[in-house]
């Protein structure tokens, strides 16, 4: 791939979502406009003019692109995701198209961390349930304590995170700090062993669970990983166990959590993501026993342009450099 210099170059950024933060911010197209006057930066606010954008663009940072779309980008080299997920992206034809992909891996993984200890914690102090007497004026000490899921401590814990790239090492981080006992799961049972006492492979995640006092999902999703906890693995946790999904809502069986949770066979739960977002009305996760609820929420920062601009511009660099590109997706895989 022989790629282009700065003046000959057109970059097309575009991402609508109904949640405004998703949407690039101008920092990102006016820092790039600073550092390369020459190149030609086409923000768009929403798909409309994409059609008539698509076929110069040489670079595109946006969310995904569709296979009608990508056929229609005749000069399209590289597609940077603003979402680290990447799964929208892993069709035929782009896998075979020898375009570059890269995410913004990394970026997301202080907030997310920061908020799956939140869960944690919540979770192991009842406080949903506190917030909840709270509403209703009612002093609710007695009630809290009698709870199956009596009040306790995270130190000592033992904590399963399955995923240990960057979010999950962020866990492990400070899950140590809070004296939890660490495990994790990734696909090959190789990672950081400062960071988990015991590293195993994806092969026997259910060998590990009935261990874990906690479970973190913090996995890619990929093919191979959607409902990688089901009615299996939620029967082999301890039913003091708490369950935590900050992935993506396709790794959970949705249907076997809710079960297990309405049969008392886990204490609790705490779901960031769900398998259709927004989570319908009518869901009957909105009502489970003891399960929190947060509204994909977790990668959310008042810093998160600012480490996207970065990253991005990073990239930007090597491109025009000609050096290695990091964070590249690898196709095969989807991550």
């Amino acid at each position: 791939m022989t790629r282009t210099k700065p003046g000959e170059t057109k970059l097309t950024i575009c991402v609508w979502h109904p949640f405004t933060e998703w949407r690039p911010k101008a920092l990102l197209s006016e820092t790039i406009r600073r550092r390369w006057p020459e190149l030609r930066v086409v923000h768009l606010p929403d798909y409309d003019r994409l059609p008539q954008e698509l076929p110069d663009t040489d670079i595109f940072v946006g969310y995904s692109l569709r296979p009608k779309q990508l056929q229609e980008a005749k000069k399209l080299q590289w597609i940077h995701s603003t979402a680290a997920g990447v799964a929208q992206l892993m069709y035929p034809e782009l896998r075979d198209s020898g375009i570059l992909v890269t995410n913004p891996s990394g970026i997301f993984s202080v907030p997310m961390a920061e908020h799956t200890v939140g869960l944690l914690l919540a979770l192991a102090r009842n406080f949903p349930d506190a917030v909840r007497c709270q509403d209703r004026r009612h002093w609710a000490q007695q009630e809290l304590w009698d709870k199956p899921q009596h009040l306790t401590e995270l130190n000592g814990q033992l904590l399963l995170i399955v995923g240990m790239g960057s979010i999950g090492r962020e866990l492990a981080r400070r899950a140590k700090a809070l004296e939890m006992r660490v495990w994790g799961v990734t696909r090959s049972g190789k990672g950081d062993a400062a960071l988990a006492e015991k590293i195993v492979p994806a092969t026997q995640l259910d060998a590990v669970l009935p261990a874990a006092d906690y479970v973190v999902i913090a996995a890619p999703e990929t093919p191979e990983t959607q409902h990688l906890i089901g009615a299996a693995q939620l029967a082999r946790m301890k039913r003091t166990a708490r369950l935590v999904n900050v992935a993506r809502g396709l790794l959970l069986d949705e249907a076997a959590l809710l079960r297990a949770l309405e049969a008392g066979m886990l204490a609790g739960a705490a779901l960031d993501v769900a398998a259709e977002e927004p989570l319908a009305a009518e869901s009957p996760l909105w009502n489970a026993p003891n399960l929190l609820l947060t509204p994909h929420t977790s990668a959310v920062s008042d810093r998160l342009w600012e480490r996207e601009t970065s990253l991005f511009v990073d990239l930007l660099e090597r491109w025009f450099d000609g050096r290695e590109m990091f964070n590249r997706v690898d196709l095969a895989r989807g991550y």
